[in-house]
Parts: structure tokens; C-alpha cells; sequence
């Protein structure tokens, strides 16, 4: 199964009064593991660049003016996301971003019903605590040192941390796989519990008697169970 974690960058918080995207991050699962690949793009938001937003992120318009324009990336960014379904923390807010760059350019939008919210995830989960990206690596022991300012790719790689410990917390290690320098996913070792005595047999004499008669009648000296190996309950 295929999913693409996404978070997104702006100029501000309404694409209805002029805010546009100016970064997006992906980071692909299969299966709920990330693969290694990842899209990510800054992009020039044509028009100024508000101070609130700059202390948010970082981005200045100095930084994205020579980047490419919203319209310039939409063939790639699509093809990476392809059908998948997209996990994004606060779903509506980046929808309605992505939606309205799609739209100003006449293209066709994304369905509102492939977004998975974590935060509304993490709400049901944690009903009355503080769900922001921040407070739920913390709750889930995710290191977020590097999260000195949003940044749209290292947040989308935090939100598959907590997307996975959001559906069970399955404790996994990544290793790197010898020779093709991709990370691959294994399961934590454990070890092996051996009972030092096998459990009784809980069949009667009777029953095993039933079961033998039941086997020459019907299956005759080629049933499995007259073979040496066989276990014997």
C-alpha cells in the first residue's frame, strides 16, 4: 500500500486573500515504511514575502525569488503523489493550499477524501491534549532537535514517524540494506522463549483411540499420521 506523507509552506494562512505555497515536502510509504523517496521543492510565491511567515519557516523572497513558479513543478509533484493517499498533519489547511494553486493554474483538484488527518487522528487518540507536530514527537519520544524552524520536507519525515506510532506504535528499526544504500525495514529482535518441558497432550485415551480407528477406516496406511515424523497430539 501506497501513501505520500505531505506538509506544505506558505506566505500565510488564506490562499483566498493571496497566500501561496512556497515549499512542499513528500515523503513516500509502502506499507507504512518510508521507501527513501521523498520530493521536495521551494517555490516562488510571486508576491512578497510576510515577516510573520519568514520567522515561521525561514523563507525569505530574496531566498525563493529565483525559485520555480507553482506552475512550473505541477507535472512532477503530481506524478510523485500520483493516486496515493495523503497523510497530512491538519489535512484541511494544505488541501485548501494545494487546491487553490491547482485551480489558479485551471487544472483539476485533489478530492478532499484522499487526505488522512493526523491531527484529527491524534485528537480521537489523545482526546483534550495539545496534538500539534511538536507535542506528539514528544509524546512519542521522536527526536525533533533539527526542528528549529517548520521546514516542509523535515516535517513531513517527523509526521511518518507519528503517523506510525499514531496506527499502533509497531516498534521497528531501520538498517541499512548491505550494498544498495537504501534503508530497509526489520523487526526489533526478540528473544525466543523455548518452554523447558512440552505441554501435556490434552487428548483422552479414548479420543486418540477414535482418532486411530478413524484413520484406518477411512485414509488406510498412507495418511500422514502413520508416518515416523508425525507427532503423536
Amino acid at each position: 500500500m501506497r501513501e505520500i506523507v505531505l506538509d506544505t509552506e506558505t506566505t500565510g494562512l488564506d490562499p483566498a486573500s493571496g497566500d501561496r505555497i512556497v515549499e512542499i515536502g513528500c515523503v513516500e510509504l509502502i506499507d507504512h515504511f518510508p521507501t527513501g523517496a521523498n520530493y521536495h521543492v521551494y517555490i516562488n510565491p510571486e508576491r512578497d514575502m510576510p515577516a510573520d511567515a519568514e520567522r515561521i519557516h525561514g523563507l525569505s523572497a530574496e531566498f525563493l525569488s529565483d525559485k520555480p513558479v507553482f506552475a512550473a513543478i505541477t507535472a512532477e509533484f503530481l506524478d510523485f503523489i500520483g493516486d496515493a493517499p495523503l497523510v497530512i498533519h491538519n489535512a484541511g489547511f494544505d488541501m485548501k493550499f494545494l487546491n487553490a494553486e491547482l485551480a489558479r493554474i485551471g487544472h483539476a483538484i485533489l478530492e478532499d477524501a484522499r487526505a488522512i488527518d493526523t491531527l484529527a487522528m491524534a485528537r480521537i487518540k489523545f482526546p483534550g491534549a495539545r496534538v500539534s507536530l511538536d507535542e506528539l514527537c514528544k509524546r512519542f519520544d521522536i527526536d525533533n532537535t533539527e526542528r528549529t524552524k517548520h521546514g516542509a520536507l523535515l516535517d513531513a519525515d517527523l509526521l511518518a514517524q507519528v503517523y506510525l506510532e499514531l496506527l499502533g506504535g509497531r516498534q521497528k528499526r531501520f538498517i541499512l540494506a548491505p550494498g544498495d544504500g537504501h534503508a530497509a525495514v526489520t523487526e526489533e529482535s526478540r528473544p525466543v522463549r523455548v518452554r523447558p518441558e512440552p505441554l501435556p497432550s490434552l487428548l483422552t485415551p479414548e479420543e486418540r483411540d477414535a482418532h486411530a480407528a478413524f484413520v484406518a477406516k477411512e485414509l488406510g496406511e498412507t495418511a500422514i499420521w502413520n508416518a515416523t515424523s508425525a507427532p503423536t497430539n
